[in-house]
C-alpha cells in the first residue's frame, strides 16, 4: 500500500493511477455522453442530474440548487482538517458542430466546443478514485459550476453562500489545453490565463433609406470603423510584454438591404493579463 501524501491532515494515496486507469474507458463514455447532449448556462440539467446521481452513489453528501443548475458533493472522512475544494464547470457554446464524430451533439446550435465535457468527466473520475481511496482523511467539496461562459455561474454560487455552506482551505480547478503534449501539466505562479470582459456598444444614428444616404446619419459606417479602431488598442496602447486580445463577436444593425439602421449593437470581449492597462475598470477606450 502506498504512503499517504499528507497536507494540514488531508491524507490520500500517493499513486492513484492504477484507479484512474481502471475507469478510464468509463469515463471516456461519460465524456461523449456530456458531449453529445450538449446544454447551454444555466440550462445544464441532464447533466446536473448525472452528475448528482453518480456522486451518491459514490457515498458523497450532494447539494443542489446553487446558481440553478450546479452541484456541490462532498466527502468527509476520518479526522484530517484540511477542506480541499476542486471545481469543474458544465456548459456548452451556443455552436453548430460540424465535427462527424460519432459522439457529436445531437443538438442544433449547441456544441461542448471549451471542453466543459472533458472537464466534468475528469471531476468524476477524481470523485471516484478518492471516493474508493481507502487512505483519504479529511473533507473533499466538489464544485460542479453551471454557466462559465459568459454569465458568470461561479460568481452566482459565491453569491448564493457557496463557501460558507462548503468552506474551503485551498481550491484546484484545470482548463484543457490543446496543443499541450498528453500526459503534462502547465502551472505558473500567478494569472496562467487573461481574464475576460464582455463590452456592449450601442452606435445611435438616424436611420434613411439606402438611396439618400446623406439625409441620414450612418450608424453602420460608424461601427466598421469602430471595429478597425478597436484592433489598434492592444498594438499601441497595450505594454507588448503584456497579455491583451480584443475580438468583436457580434455586429447587428437593420434588417432590409436598403435602409440605414437608427442603431447598430455591437458585442466585443476584451482578455487581459492582470497588470494590463485594459484590465482596469476605469480604461477609457475614447482615449485609445
Amino acid at each position: 500500500m502506498n504512503a499517504p501524501v499528507e497536507s494540514k491532515k488531508f491524507a490520500f494515496s500517493q499513486n492513484i493511477l492504477p484507479a484512474i486507469q481502471d475507469m478510464a474507458k468509463e469515463m471516456v463514455e461519460v465524456r461523449h455522453q456530456i458531449h453529445a447532449h450538449p446544454e447551454l448556462a444555466f440550462e445544464e440539467h441532464a447533466t446536473s442530474d448525472m452528475v448528482a446521481a453518480r456522486l451518491k452513489e459514490w457515498g458523497y453528501e450532494v447539494h443542489r440548487g446553487l446558481a440553478g443548475t450546479g452541484v456541490v458533493g462532498t466527502l468527509k472522512r476520518g479526522t484530517g482538517k484540511m477542506r480541499l475544494g476542486i471545481r469543474a464547470d458544465m456548459d456548452a457554446l451556443p455552436i453548430q458542430e460540424t465535427t462527424g464524430l460519432p459522439y457529436a451533439s445531437q443538438l442544433p446550435g449547441k456544441m461542448h466546443a471549451c471542453g466543459h465535457d472533458g472537464h466534468t468527466a475528469i471531476l468524476l473520475a477524481a470523485a471516484r478514485s478518492i471516493a474508493q481511496d481507502p487512505q483519504f482523511d479529511g473533507t473533499l467539496n466538489l464544485i460542479f459550476q453551471p454557466a462559465e461562459e459568459g454569465l458568470g455561474g461561479g460568481r452566482v454560487m459565491v453569491e448564493q453562500g457557496l463557501f460558507k455552506l462548503f468552506p474551503c482551505d485551498a481550491i484546484f480547478a484545470l482548463h484543457n489545453m490543446p496543443g499541450m503534449p498528453e500526459g503534462q501539466f502547465g502551472f505558473r505562479a500567478g494569472a496562467f490565463m487573461p481574464s475576460s470582459d464582455t463590452v456592449n456598444i450601442t452606435v445611435r444614428g438616424k436611420g434613411g433609406h439606402g438611396s439618400a444616404p446623406h439625409l441620414s446619419a450612418d450608424p453602420v459606417v460608424a461601427a466598421a470603423h469602430i471595429v478597425v479602431a478597436l484592433q489598434t488598442v492592444v498594438s499601441r496602447n497595450v505594454d507588448p510584454r503584456e497579455m491583451a486580445v480584443i475580438s468583436v463577436g457580434a455586429i447587428q444593425g437593420g434588417e432590409a438591404a436598403n435602409v440605414i439602421p437608427q442603431n447598430v449593437t455591437m458585442r466585443l470581449t476584451v482578455r487581459a493579463s492582470g497588470g494590463c492597462m485594459v484590465h482596469n475598470p476605469g480604461y477609457d477606450f475614447n482615449d485609445a
